[in-house]
């Protein structure tokens, strides 16, 4: 099994009443900006441990456990809103940063986030990376309707018990799924992750730590206007990753391209882009030493520029 290299730690901090895990590395430097790095969907905050192994220097890396997500458990609802995330984050860094920029690395949903964040709340953010956070294709005004319609379907589909997450009889069942669905994963970090990703249960059985209810749609359009607009209020030079399998042409069959994607981008006023060679979507496991290279190459670039 996959040996860390840098300790990790755990706390659970009271954030808009919840307990919110965080998964710690490492300690504050008067020096150096805290790295808070945020998961994508159906992940846990466990999941940057490659990366962190792989960075060059020790920093003080902040990682939480989505609302719904790990060990930040939500009992009792049936839905999630995209918004939470955001002001989520914003009381996680009140606790840990409240009077120091951040830098901050988000991974496809947390890369969304991330991106959202940083037009929301520019001063917070020293600078960000956004590992395959695409966003989604756009939405017209008549499909309000049937998107409605929809969620509510959903909801009534996951209160009858029909979104439920598979559950495994071992942890080496749920290293085979991670395996099976990212072909480039080693069994031995696979193992490793599959005893974070999920937990026995007083059945005997491995559960997935993601609620079902992440599964249901949105209720709200994706609005690209609106998207742009904060896209155009992030203050923090952005690098923009992306892996060499075209995960995003995968999903959308056409609907939404990488090149749209690329557009969307030139709203952000210093914008660069980097690739990560022979890598699928999850980057940070299939090539860790080369994204950690990139991350810590653009977080130190201002700082020399700067000195």
């Amino acid at each position: 099994m996959y040996q860390p290299k840098r300790a990790s730690r755990s706390e659970f901090v009271p954030i808009r009443n919840l307990r919110y895990h965080v998964r710690l590395w490492g300690t504050p430097r008067a020096d150096q900006a805290p790295l808070v790095m945020v998961h994508g969907w159906m992940d846990v905050a466990a999941s940057w441990q490659f990366v962190v192994d792989a960075f060059a220097q020790d920093r003080f890396v902040i990682a939480p456990d989505w609302r719904g997500y790990g060990l930040t458990a939500l009992p009792g609802t049936d839905n999630y809103w995209f918004p939470d995330y955001l002001a989520d984050l914003d009381f996680l860094l009140d606790h840990y940063a409240p009077d120091t920029p951040v830098d901050l690395v988000g991974h496809s949903m947390g890369g969304n986030i991330a991106m959202l964040y940083s037009g929301a709340r520019p001063e917070r953010i020293r600078r960000l990376v956004n590992l395959e956070g695409f966003g989604m294709a756009a939405t017209r005004a008549s499909q309000a309707p049937g998107r409605y319609a929809k969620w509510i379907t959903e909801l009534k589909a996951f209160h009858r018990g029909e979104l439920a997450l598979k559950s495994y009889e071992s942890a080496e069942g749920v290293a085979r799924r991670l395996m099976k669905t990212n072909r480039r994963l080693g069994q031995d970090q696979a193992e490793w992750l599959a005893r974070h990703w999920a937990r026995q249960g007083a059945d005997g059985r491995w559960h997935i730590l993601g609620d079902a209810a992440h599964k249901i749609i949105n209720a709200n359009l994706f609005r690209v206007d609106e998207v742009l607009e904060i896209y155009k209020a992030i203050r923090a030079p952005v690098l923009a990753v992306e892996a060499s399998d075209d995960s995003l042409g995968q999903w959308w069959q056409g609907r939404y391209t990488l090149d749209e994607y690329h557009e969307r981008l030139k709203s952000v006023s210093d914008a660069r882009m980097a690739r990560v060679e022979d890598a699928g979507h999850m980057l940070h496991h299939d090539q860790p030493a080369a994204v950690a290279r990139l991350i810590e190459e653009f977080l130190e670039e201002r700082a020399v520029a700067a000195a």
